[in-house]
């Protein structure tokens, strides 16, 4: 009879145990909010990384189990739409690599993806398809299985259309060519925090400036970086006024003085530079979704939505692109 109490208070509160965390969650889903939310229904529970494509009217996002998908938004769209996820990338000689990193490369069509294997390391990749027919235009393998621990994680394009990979494990970033050649490797003490645990998570976010210099975030250490490509690659720490960017991650040039940082929670903070991103400091920060996790920033009709790389429901998953009120 006493070992037959016990297991019921021990059930009892298990359940009580685990009905909570589940009660908070649907509490926050069905919540009501004074910012805007793009819900989508998807077939994966992670999709790491987001952007707007304004001139086909579409959100494509990456597939943590690999892929890209397309989250078309209509004219007459509704707010109380639940958008739908359509599948345009499945490459089935990648299967076992992860999508993360995404750039849209306009100016010659296409979309640039960071391809990685989370768990067996065979290689890292950048991977190009036509925004058209999604036609892979090439896959340029940045590292191999007799290499150093490498991931890629994000890219950006400039003006030339060359691309820009940050490696998260490696701290290196690769330079590929417009047509998939790599151009160079490039490395920096400043990549490299002196504290060894700071290093288990290290160049992620990466943007370009119009200005000719890239801006990356060192997401342990929690700082930025500027690497300006016309004086030989010379890399900076950019002081922060306002401290460390903590776990930050995905990155958006939302103007030439103001970058968005998608943070896990709080999901974003909006930083600012007034002398050519010499200095910086955080001037306005973003508290969303406590369950979900802010992994990228994208720009839509000039108002800014964190990408959150959990989804939450079964059979259908949902997900959420959260406006950043700035």
């Amino acid at each position: 009879m006493a070992l037959w109490f016990c297991s019921a208070r021990l059930f009892i509160f298990l359940f009580i145990v685990s009905a909570l965390p589940i009660a908070y969650i649907i509490y926050q889903e069905r919540a009501e909010t004074d910012h805007h939310v793009f819900h989508y229904h998807s077939s994966g529970f992670f999709r790491e990384s987001a952007k707007w494509d304004d001139k086909s009217r579409r959100f494509l996002v990456t597939f943590l189990e690999g892929g890209v998908g397309e989250i078309h938004v209509p004219q007459n769209y509704s707010r109380d739409v639940v958008l739908k996820e359509v599948t345009v990338v499945k490459d089935s000689d990648l299967t076992g690599n992860a999508s993360l990193g995404l750039a849209l490369d306009r100016p010659r069509n296409r979309l640039l993806v960071a391809v990685a294997d989370m768990f067996g390391n065979r290689y890292s990749a950048l991977a190009a398809y036509d925004l058209s027919t999604w036609k892979r235009l090439f896959l340029t393998k940045l590292s191999g299985s007799g290499d150093e621990k490498s991931l890629a994680d994000d890219v950006a394009v400039d003006a030339d259309g060359n691309a820009y990979v940050t490696d998260v494990k490696g701290s290196k970033l690769w330079k590929v060519g417009v047509d998939g050649e790599i151009l160079s490797t490039l490395t920096n003490p400043l990549f490299t925090p002196k504290e060894w645990y700071r290093s288990l998570a290290g160049l992620s976010g990466i943007v370009y400036h119009p200005d000719g210099y890239l801006i990356v975030i060192h997401t342990l250490g929690g700082y930025l970086l500027k690497i300006d490509l016309a004086k030989g690659d010379e890399v900076k720490l950019i002081e922060l006024a306002s401290g460390p960017l903590s776990f930050g991650d995905g990155l958006e040039l939302i103007s030439p003085t103001k970058l968005v940082v998608a943070a896990g929670n709080p999901s974003g903070r909006l930083v600012e530079s007034t002398d050519g991103w010499e200095t910086a400091s955080v001037v306005a920060k973003f508290k969303g979704p406590m369950h979900r996790f802010a992994t990228a920033a994208t720009v839509k009709d000039g108002k800014v939505y964190l990408n959150h790389m959990v989804g939450m429901g079964y059979p259908k998953k949902t997900h959420a692109l959260v406006e950043f009120v700035l």
